[in-house]
């Protein structure tokens, strides 16, 4: 039976992505986090950034699902993107 697996592409290892890279946007950091979640990626980012001299971090979790890793993660930061035009500081 393992071999009608290895023949549907059922026995194929996982692509493997490099790490993502966080990203410097609008004098905040964005880090795309997808979450795995059934062989699918859920969207997911931790948006970092100072206000009045204060560290500060949120986390962006969409109910979007997408099945490759390294579109979930441009997909991540194109929303963390949005997020941060629209709201600014008020994102913490």
């Amino acid at each position: 039976m393992s071999w009608l697996k290895s023949l549907l592409g059922g026995g194929a290892p996982k692509q493997e992505s490099s790490a993502p890279q966080p990203l410097d946007y609008k004098g905040y950091r964005i880090l795309p986090t997808p979450i795995e979640e059934g062989g699918q990626f859920r969207i997911s980012a931790r948006i970092e950034g100072t206000v009045d001299g204060e560290a500060k971090s949120h986390t962006l979790i969409r109910a979007d699902m997408i099945r490759d890793l390294d579109e979930a993660n441009e997909a991540s930061i194109g929303k963390a993107k949005q997020m941060i035009d629209q709201m600014g500081d008020l994102i913490f």
